[in-house]
């Protein structure tokens, strides 16, 4: 049987905590055993913090912040509370076993509300008397816009959407501060001073134009008498500043910005390539054990995250519960709302294992359906110590065979947030241009369900160079000097052999 957990991870887990849980060689092989089959960890421990070792953290990308390999998802009961569940009660969970990521959204319903009133309980309002503030710089908060501009009367354009669960009637900035009001004052618009979140995403981008609006005032000039895009005026409540004539009082509501997505790879490369300011710190990322079936993000999207020290945050684990007990759809009520832990053809701690040794992915959100003082009945407790894991801590081989288990969730067929597998491409927008010889230049192509490997120039049915395929990070192409020629293909090679042409570029 396959090891889900390696061993050497299960010791350094039950020896880190051997006195607080008193476990004889005979308990803790027996626990390795239960690793094994993809049960719980520590099925006999209670669902307290004295019971629970300390989480395992990684350096989130270029932000100095050390975050936990599991993150608190803002939707599930947060948004859509099934009756009999406390949402407040699951956040107060999360800091109690020490998670220090926590993730909502100005579109996920009463989420930013109910944790407003958790944070209530933990002090963590600024002004209020005992204000935790090391609580406070020891968590890392982000919420998300998916208003593609800065401010109200904007415009209808074809695919680009916005969308926001405020009915300010305004852009981006507006959704920033509604979050601010929502989670640390009393959602009325006002926030104490000394609110901020620590990171705002420009949400669920899924077409070039919303990629173009976005950047609109950075890449085009700036009128602060029309409008422009999100990130131009968030990067002034980042930074204090007041360029946009949007922040007059120079806040500081937002220490980090980003964006999110999880149906065009493509999209999401280019958000990144048009970045010239280092803007974008961080990337949340469809990721999961049926991610190759499609247009994928492990070989496509999150390596150009990773060359640029993003911090990279994976979510639909479950695929949204399409692994479990829902159709591959879109959840909006509560009934959608996934209250178990795994099922025996579908374990879940292999699919958090399997997105946590990903390589770039730095922690995960998953949205909590309930907690229970039965550890194995509490998903929260479940999926923290599944997420007790390193990063190389699977070998290639073991996480292939871990995609075997989401081919028993409706088929594989569980993304319908992603794009389809259009398998490898051709590489886009190859050009011939005469200095100095000849420069051959081309962007990336998108890989199909293994990696590009390199591209190959050929002219005159012959091979004449090969150039080495690395995440392209800009829209600065790929290029190959040659100093005479007529005729030339740029080949795409993947690393099994597999490969996808230009058409004959003439001279």
């Amino acid at each position: 049987m396959y090891l889900i957990l390696k061993p050497i991870l299960i010791y350094s887990v039950m020896t880190q905590s051997k006195n607080k849980f008193g476990l004889s060689r005979r308990e803790f092989m027996r626990l390795s055993a239960a690793a094994a089959a993809g049960f719980s960890l520590m099925p006999a421990l209670s669902c307290t913090s004295t019971s629970i070792p300390s989480p395992m953290k990684r350096r989130f990308g270029k932000i100095n912040f050390d975050v936990t390999t599991i993150g608190l998802g803002g939707q599930s009961s947060l948004q859509w509370t099934p009756v009999g569940i406390e949402p407040v009660d699951i956040i107060l969970k999360a800091f109690d076993i020490g998670i220090n990521y926590y993730d909502t959204s100005n579109a996920y319903g009463p989420s930013q509300v109910n944790y407003g009133k958790a944070f209530r309980k933990l002090n963590l309002i600024p002004g209020q008397k005992g204000y935790n503030k090391e609580l406070r710089d020891n968590i890392f908060l982000t919420t998300k816009t998916m208003v593609r501009w800065a401010k109200g009367g904007y415009p209808k354009l074809d695919k680009v959407r916005n969308s926001t669960d405020g009915n300010h009637g305004e852009g981006a900035v507006a959704d920033l501060k509604r979050s601010l009001s929502q989670m640390f004052g009393n959602d009325d618009g006002t926030y104490p001073e000394g609110a901020y979140v620590n990171m705002m995403l420009i949400h669920n981008l899924n077409n070039p134009e919303e990629v173009d609006v976005v950047y609109k005032g950075l890449e085009t000039p700036l009128d602060v008498n029309d409008n422009f895009g999100a990130l131009v005026a968030l990067r002034d409540y980042r930074d204090g500043t007041n360029i946009t004539g949007l922040n007059p009082k120079n806040e500081k509501l937002v220490r980090h910005l980003g964006f999110s997505g999880h149906y065009s790879a493509p999209v999401m490369i280019d958000m990144i390539q048009r970045d010239k300011w280092d803007l974008l710190e961080g990337m949340l990322v469809a990721i999961n054990v049926n991610d190759r079936r499609y247009l994928n993000m492990q070989y496509n999207v999150i390596p150009v995250a990773q060359a640029k020290n993003i911090g990279i945050i994976a979510m639909k684990v479950f695929s949204d519960g399409a692994m479990y007990t829902k159709e591959p759809a879109w959840s909006n009520k509560p009934e959608h709302v996934v209250r178990i832990i795994g099922t025996e053809s579908v374990p879940s701690k292999p699919l958090i294992e399997y997105v946590l040794t990903t390589p770039g992915v730095h922690t995960l959100i998953i949205g909590t359906g309930q907690i229970d003082d039965n550890p194995l009945k509490c998903q929260l407790v479940q999926n923290y110590y599944a997420a007790q894991i390193a990063p190389d801590a699977l070998s290639e081989n073991e996480r292939r065979e871990l995609e075997n288990i989401g081919a028993r969730a409706h088929n594989g067929e569980t993304n319908y947030f992603q794009l389809p597998d259009r398998g490898l491409t051709p590489p886009g927008n190859a050009k011939l241009t005469r200095s100095d010889g000849i420069r051959i230049s081309w962007d990336t192509s998108y890989a199909g369900n293994e990696p590009v490997s390199h591209y190959e120039i050929e002219s005159g049915c012959n091979i004449i160079g090969s150039v080495k395929h690395i995440p392209q990070i800009s829209r600065d192409p790929f290029s190959f000097q040659v100093s005479t020629g007529k005729k030339f293909k740029i080949i795409a090679v993947d690393t099994i052999g597999r490969k996808a042409a230009t058409e004959v570029l003439s001279v």
